[in-house]
């Protein structure tokens, strides 16, 4: 005869039975995993041991990408290959002592495949500020304190060669590529901006009076040559305009006015010659 008891204790076994399965496919479910890198990326793809085991590295692959669904703990660390802008700001004593604010600009982008090594050697995605950020800022200042203030801005473009030269011999030997380096907008403290204002208005005011000196000296040149011109114009009048000619002048007027139907009696003394007196100009 079985005992009483056996029914319950089948009952307990399959519930246990039961609840073993559910955690196993719920362990399994949930244990997966399935890495995945996005469009411009590389991935660099390591397990993360649950209880034992070394883990490590696994493999890497290109976005867009999935590693694929695995029952190891999988990771992956996806690191942007592209070229991106790294601005750097700056507050630097010129040459001359005079503090100057502006940006520098590094556009930077990264060797495809080479993931592995930017995350194993360069810090992953901190190889910027662990490996190029402080050499980059050194070229900079030490390129920028060789001019004065005031030859910054016109050798602005000599500067960004300058560091860019340096930068690329620095980077030669490491997956980052250096596309181009651009020096942003120089600004200097307020006092040397107001002096330079001053000194364009002023400039720019000299620049007015020379030309109002130079309106008013062809004036005077063109008021000189009408003078020449009166006067040269008098000269050929007195020279022409004689006693005898202003007889014959008066002479041929008097005909006309006898000739004319209409015509009004004038008297006008004359001289011993019967002709009208004309005044000579002396």
């Amino acid at each position: 005869m079985k005992p009483r008891n056996s029914g319950m204790q089948t009952l307990v076994n399959n519930l246990a039975k039961g609840a073993i399965l559910a955690g196993v496919v719920g362990f399994g479910l949930t244990a997966c995993t399935n890495p995945s890198t996005p469009a411009g990326e590389e991935g660099y793809v390591y397990e993360k041991p649950r209880i034992f085991g070394e883990g490590g590295y696994q493999g890497t692959m290109k976005g867009p990408a999935n590693y694929g669904v695995s029952l190891l703990r999988n990771e992956v660390v996806n690191i942007d290959m592209r070229p991106n802008t790294y601005t750097e700001a700056f507050q630097i004593l010129a040459n001359d002592d005079l503090n100057i604010q502006f940006d520098f600009h590094a556009v930077i982008g990264i060797q495809s495949g080479s993931v592995k090594t930017v995350v194993e050697e360069y810090g992953a995605e901190n190889w910027y500020k662990r490996f190029v950020r402080e050499t980059f800022r050194t070229y900079v200042r030490d390129i920028v304190q060789k001019y004065d203030s005031g030859e910054l801005k016109t050798n602005r473009e000599k500067i960004a060669q300058e560091v860019s030269l340096r930068l690329q011999t620095y980077l030669s030997s490491t997956p980052f590529k250096l596309a181009n380096v651009v020096v942003g907008d120089i600004n200097y403290p307020a006092i040397v901006a107001n002096a330079v204002e001053k000194k364009l208005a002023a400039q720019q005011l000299l620049a007015e009076k020379e030309t109002q000196k130079e309106i008013a000296r062809k004036d005077a040149e063109i008021r000189v040559e009408e003078a020449k011109g009166i006067a040269q114009a008098q000269k050929i009048i007195n020279a022409t305009l004689t006693a005898n000619y202003l007889q014959h002048e008066a002479i041929n007027a008097q005909v006309k006015m006898a000739e004319s139907p209409n015509h009004t009696t004038v008297y006008i003394p004359v001289g011993n010659n019967g002709v009208p007196l004309v005044k000579g100009a002396n």
